[in-house]
């Protein structure tokens, strides 16, 4: 056992501390670094899947999608219909809505309004599950947002998304603008 003895002497006891003193830091870095490599170890590496047509389905059958200055609304038989409006021009579109086995919705719509003829257009978004939320980009090229969060987080795409045909008054009224004898 260590002995404490006057100033000026050797100092055992006090070197003895310091040493158990780093030998503890040492070992508690030690036990940090491997705690953080054994928690990278488990860490999930999952990669993305797509989610399955039934469940593509759930996101849009008889919903409609709100836009800045429009909607879109997927009804149950996959029938579609959309309108815009801007301060200048009024479009609708109608047409169909259809899911693919790879995670994509496409929108086959033929737009018309009082400044351009019927233009067929058919626009697709890709879908897939990253860590139990599912992302969206507009294909072909599109970045990867959030759709749906896995706890309904308010910040996802989905989120401008309302049961039923909800904007089918601002649908019939862009109708009459575009076509007035309709």
């Amino acid at each position: 056992m260590p002995t404490i003895q006057r100033a000026g002497r050797d100092r055992p006891l006090a070197r003895h501390t310091l040493l158990i003193a780093l030998v503890a830091c040492s070992e508690m870095a030690l036990a940090g670094v491997a705690h953080t490599a054994a928690a990278k170890d488990r860490a999930p590496t999952q990669t993305a899947t797509v989610p399955t047509a039934f469940e593509m389905q759930l996101f849009y059958a008889d919903r409609t999608w709100n836009w800045q200055d429009g909607a879109a609304y997927f009804a149950q038989d996959r029938r579609l219909r959309a309108w815009t409006a801007g301060p200048d021009s009024t479009s609708i579109a109608e047409g169909r809505w259809l899911l693919t086995s790879n995670g994509k919705m496409c929108m086959e719509l033929v737009w018309r309004s009082t400044a351009y003829a019927a233009t067929p257009i058919r626009t697709c978004f890709s879908h897939r599950i990253q860590d139990g939320n599912v992302e969206q980009r507009k294909d072909p090229d599109g970045g990867w947002y959030n759709f749906k969060h896995a706890s309904d987080d308010a910040s996802g795409e989905h989120r401008k998304f309302q049961e039923g045909d909800a904007k089918n008054i601002e649908f019939e009224t862009a109708r009459k603008l575009v076509d007035p004898k309709g």
